[in-house]
């Protein structure tokens, strides 16, 4: 075959269907039966939003009007330029699973456990196929396998834990509260449900840490849990390269900071296309540029959000001064929502002052 994609979830699936309409001979595996589900934040930006109906694929979920921002009475809003939308997890994989299966690309229920790389080819399980994309998540084996994997002892080491409650959504904003060691992230995912959730470092169960955010537990009191909780963590994950060889790496597997700017699905469906246009052109180092491109305002703002927030007082301050300067929050969220990579025209250096978010 042409292309073996190793992971079934958005990042797997939106290769498979960029490969199939490149028409490439495309197969997924993905080792978990049926509709796949994920502790995951659930809110899909615009950028997100407009990368799948351009496959095709429009998941049914709960429009998303904006980001607010919550710390105890205080409160700041930012809206999206375009519709953002709250997908449940399992809701968006059946509807990519949906159309890869009419593009009549084949999923199978395995995965890869040797992988073994050839000048013309890789073989994953005796299977040989001209290139392998690896989409298998935050703690990939392949990454591990090929020796792509850097481990940062010592470093912050957050976890998301995600509960759904039978409940209608009272806002039509993700909402993040934030406490003194977490953030709470709330999102309507359909006209009767909403997920809740929390990121930390530090250790407990789901209750103890929702007891960090009292007028948030207070408005989910009585409401029913709608399934278990899920975890996933730690999210900091580094690879030193996102190709080796004939394999690439998409989506959480190519390298992850932290979910705190709900970018993931987005960046996920910006690099499906770029590791394909790299297979169909035979550049496979144009992949690593195109990753690095696309992912650099989430890889800047995440790290800067995370280190202004580690120290207490400055996160403590972080709401209050995005009430002062709305402008300033409503400018990072345009940032965010926009398309992974896509930037503003910026115009020369000596045409003035560049406008914020402008990338070189």
């Amino acid at each position: 075959m042409d292309l073996l994609v190793v992971g079934g979830g958005p990042a797997g699936m939106a290769t498979a269907l960029h490969a199939a309409r490149a028409g490439l001979d495309v197969t997924v595996w993905e080792q978990r039966a049926g509709t796949v589900d994920k502790a995951c934040g659930e809110g899909l930006m615009p950028g997100a939003v407009a990368a799948l109906a351009a496959l095709g694929v429009n998941p049914p979920g709960h429009a998303l009007r904006g980001i607010r921002y919550v710390a105890g009475p205080r409160r700041v809003d930012a809206d999206f330029r375009g519709p953002g939308r709250g997908v449940r997890r399992t809701t968006l994989h059946a509807a990519l699973r949906e159309a890869v299966l009419a593009s009549g690309v084949r999923i199978e229920q395995r995965t890869a456990r040797r992988i073994e790389q050839r000048e013309d080819s890789v073989v994953a399980d005796g299977v040989r196929a001209r290139h392998l994309v690896a989409a298998d998540g935050l703690h990939s084996p392949i990454r591990r396998a090929l020796g792509l994997d850097r481990p940062r002892p010592g470093h912050l080491r957050r976890h998301g834990l995600r509960r759904h409650y039978a409940l209608a959504p009272w806002s039509d904003h993700v909402e993040v509260h934030w406490a003194r060691d977490a953030e709470a992230y709330v999102t309507p995912v359909s006209d009767d449900l909403v997920g809740v959730v929390l990121l930390t470092a530090a250790r407990g169960s789901y209750d103890d840490h929702l007891a960090d955010f009292p007028e948030l537990r207070e408005r989910l009191a009585g409401a029913r849990p709608a399934g278990s909780v899920r975890g996933a963590g730690p999210l900091r994950q580094v690879a030193t390269a996102r190709t080796a060889g004939r394999v690439l790496l998409v989506g959480d597997a190519a390298g992850y900071v932290d979910a705190l700017t709900g970018e993931g699905v987005a960046l996920a469906l910006a690099q499906a296309p770029a590791a394909v246009r790299a297979v169909t052109s035979g550049d496979l180092g144009a992949y690593e540029r195109e990753w690095r491109r696309l992912t650099r305002r989430y890889r800047w703002l995440t790290h800067a959000l995370l280190c202004s927030t580690r120290v207490p007082p400055a996160r403590a301050a972080l709401v209050p001064m995005a009430q002062k300067v709305p402008w300033l929050f409503s400018a990072t969220v345009d940032v965010l929502a926009r398309p992974a990579g896509e930037a503003r025209s910026c115009g020369t250096a000596a045409s003035g002052p560049r406008p914020y978010g402008c990338e070189d």
